[in-house]
């Protein structure tokens, strides 16, 4: 795909995946609309991007940049879903507010952005692309509720990939990475309840605080790395419907194919592992 004057729009471009997401698209050519819930952003982006304020759950404010992008570019041709964050917990421990709150983000955000931009997409040609995760795959004991919002885009972008197919040059893909090294971890820890802890999950609690289940350690990968994956969908002739982020990230994406007998104690093994290895290291 040639870039020559092409136009991004990215969600959650205010640091991690985000940032180095946009700078990736800057750095090959493309015009980048960098969003974010706060407009807070790097100096080095908002001198080479045009920086909007956007909350992806706001439909009325969707429209409104979409439609500035169109009037000021006469154009839209990619649309990155990066925006996003975890809610961490056992499943019976977290308030179902903050699950659904983050389902507003994670499932519904892109929902709103994919209406919004097919029109113009159908008569120029586009991509939509959705920064997923390897969870959406496999669950982790203590990130149920972020799992099961990534599982749910992964099943929304599914389909739209297939109810779209054979349009005019609209092609619809998933970056999956694993672990990456960004603020998401902190954030994660930082939702966690420190109150009414139900005994039987100590050993999740201490994973998430203490092992690599939300950090993933020396597994984790740059947002960079990721950032060069989401410009390779962009770009690809033909794009791939995944893009899994390193071999890691591939190899957790196909152990689901494993039956649970064998997939639950990897899991809780890890959990347990790395939280020893957390004390030591």
């Amino acid at each position: 795909m040639s870039t020559s004057n092409s136009v991004v729009l990215l969600t959650g471009a205010a640091s991690g995946i985000g940032a180095a997401t946009a700078r990736a698209f800057v750095d090959d050519g493309w015009t980048v609309y960098a969003t974010d819930v706060r407009a807070e952003f790097p100096a080095d982006i908002r001198e080479r991007c045009r920086c909007l304020e956007l909350d992806v759950t706001d439909e009325a404010q969707i429209e409104a940049v979409v439609d500035q992008v169109i009037e000021e570019t006469g154009r839209l041709d990619c649309l990155v879903n990066n925006a996003g964050y975890g809610v961490a917990g056992p499943v019976e421990d977290i308030a179902s507010d903050d699950v659904r709150e983050q389902f507003d983000v994670l499932v519904h955000g892109p929902h709103r952005l994919a209406q919004a931009v097919l029109p113009e997409m159908r008569e120029h040609g586009g991509r939509i692309i959705t920064v997923s995760s390897v969870l959406g795959h496999t669950a982790s004991p203590g990130l149920g509720a972020y799992s099961a919002g990534k599982a749910a885009v992964e099943s929304l972008t599914d389909a739209l990939r297939i109810e779209i197919a054979g349009e005019d040059d609209i092609h619809v893909s998933l970056v999956e990475p694993a672990w990456v090294d960004t603020g998401f971890a902190d954030s994660a820890l930082g939702s966690l309840n420190d109150e009414d802890r139900t005994p039987t999950y100590d050993r999740t609690y201490d994973a998430l605080e203490t092992g690599w289940v939300l950090t993933g350690g020396p597994l984790a990968t740059t947002p960079e790395t990721v950032a060069a994956t989401v410009l390779a969908a962009a770009t690809d002739d033909p794009p791939k419907a995944r893009y899994p982020v390193g071999k890691f990230a591939t190899f957790v994406r196909w152990t689901h194919w494993l039956p649970a007998r064998l997939q639950d104690p990897i899991h809780r093994g890890f959990g347990r592992v790395s939280a020893l290895l957390g004390r030591w290291l």
